[in-house]
């Protein structure tokens, strides 16, 4: 997970595209799955039809026919208030990424590499937020809130337009297919802290 600084993120991403709001943190889950094991979930990719296709060097029948990979992904939130009532964590979303990603991974590291960057093993790429079709399916809170503007209500009161102080998030991961064996890609959760902690 890249964590976004909302207010810098509203300014600079048009027509810019994130930077500093974007580079301040990653957050790793301890697992590395191999692209082997995710084959059994691979499925189809495609753009919709009213969006510019990929260029010729972006485009193979093998990645059309395999190239997205089946993973649901959940986020989900424990305040500060709920930790301190032993309450647990409350999904907020959860969707796909084969609904969710723009491009495939081999895409990423195709593009990625186009002009002889350098790229080597350990080394992170963005995916970009995985926000699936559905209102529920929103890859970050700027999304689910609509900027904020309509407030998440929680179970036990508490309204939620971006993260607090205190606020635990977590993401999960995992595939699951008939015929496959379900793997998880590990849990990541990190709290935000105040400022100065």
């Amino acid at each position: 997970n890249d964590w976004s600084a909302r207010d810098i993120q509203a300014w600079e991403y048009q027509p810019l595209g994130p930077f500093l709001s974007k580079n301040f943190a990653s957050t790793l889950s301890p697992w590395i799955v191999t692209m082997e094991a995710l084959a059994p979930f691979r499925a189809a990719f495609e753009r919709p039809a009213g969006d510019p296709q990929p260029l010729p060097y972006l485009d193979a029948p093998a990645n059309r026919e395999s190239g997205a990979l089946d993973i649901t992904l959940e986020v989900w939130l424990q305040t500060a208030k709920m930790r301190e009532a032993g309450e647990g964590a409350v999904r907020l979303t959860h969707g796909n990424a084969r609904d969710a990603a723009y491009w495939t991974a081999a895409q990423l590291v195709t593009h990625h590499t186009v002009n002889g960057c350098n790229l080597q093993p350990g080394d992170l790429l963005g995916s970009g937020t995985l926000s699936g079709p559905k209102p529920d399916e929103a890859g970050s809170l700027l999304e689910l809130t609509l900027g904020g503007k309509q407030p998440i209500l929680l179970p036990n009161g508490e309204r939620r337009s971006f993260l607090e102080d205190g606020d635990t998030l977590s993401l999960r991961g995992f595939c699951e297919r008939e015929g496959a064996v379900r793997i998880g890609l590990g849990e990541v959760s990190a709290t935000v802290e105040a400022a100065g902690a």
